[in-house]
């Protein structure tokens, strides 16, 4: 399925492709809002403010979506934000986000294992038809960027496990302590301001915003992934209407009719 938002909008002019990782190649971290949303929940219920468990259940879920695809300690530090509009005394929030990655380890340490012990074909951990969509972008000689809001360190060593990482000549990169060194928008920013590429020679990939907004921002083309995992073969409604409203070309739900997007990103 492909959903044409800007009808006559191709990428025959790409030169360099921005990836993001999960939710748009991989599937290791599946489940992580599940594991967010309720720990922080119970953080703000705990300062005892009146409101309800589904009210601040909603108000959790907005900012963990509104953030969804910038540096994990982004939404840890709307959370300490709404501790102390609460009156409360917030955590520096790298205790917060430690205390999410430990949940979401005790979520997703048997698929890492599986794949560390080949117990699991990578391509089970993938949305559907990523492999082979890598491989049509790499034909096509065009440099390749993988940028996520996952840890460094856990990027590559996950990229590597689903046997991706190869792809990526242009570099693997992830989130680091130091705000100030990484960000899908200074990425992008650095790579357009080199001499090597422009603005309109993007092609981007992602189901989060921030990916999306900064390719069109550069002048770029966005596909955006509305993917509902863990199946990944349908819609998801909330995705689709994000991504489409800060700016998508195009909207996949995976990758396997490779040869209709194909299509439509490269037309003759």
């Amino acid at each position: 399925m492909i959903e044409y938002l800007r009808p006559g909008v191709h990428a025959n002019d790409a030169r360099v492709v921005l990836f993001d990782f999960d939710g748009t190649i991989s599937l290791i971290r599946t489940g992580w809002v599940n594991v967010m949303v309720p720990q922080m929940v119970g953080i703000l219920a705990s300062l005892k403010t009146g409101e309800s468990e589904a009210e601040l259940k909603q108000l959790v879920e907005e900012f963990v979506a509104r953030l969804t695809g910038k540096e994990t300690i982004y939404q840890m530090m709307e959370l300490a934000g709404q501790i102390r509009l609460r009156g409360g005394t917030p955590e520096d929030p790298k205790v917060y986000k430690k205390m999410y990655l430990d949940a979401l380890h005790e979520v997703i340490k048997d698929r890492l294992e599986d794949l560390r012990h080949g117990r699991t074909a990578p391509d089970a951990h993938m949305l559907p038809g990523s492999r082979a969509l890598l491989e049509d972008l790499k034909s096509r000689g065009l440099k390749m960027y993988l940028a996520s809001g996952t840890d460094h360190e856990n990027v590559v060593e996950e990229a590597k496990l689903l046997e991706v990482y190869d792809y990526f000549d242009g570099g693997v990169f992830g989130a680091l302590d130091d705000l100030s060194k990484f960000s899908k928008a200074l990425l992008v920013k650095q790579i357009v301001e080199s001499s090597e590429y422009k603005g309109e020679e993007f092609l981007g990939f992602g189901d989060g915003y921030v990916e999306i907004e900064v390719v069109k921002q550069a002048g770029g083309v966005a596909v955006g992934v509305a993917s509902d995992e863990p199946h990944c073969l349908i819609v998801d409604a909330w995705k689709r209407d994000r991504l489409a409203g800060v700016g998508a070309d195009f909207i996949v739900v995976n990758y396997s009719d490779i040869d209709t997007l194909r299509a439509a990103l490269f037309p003759a």
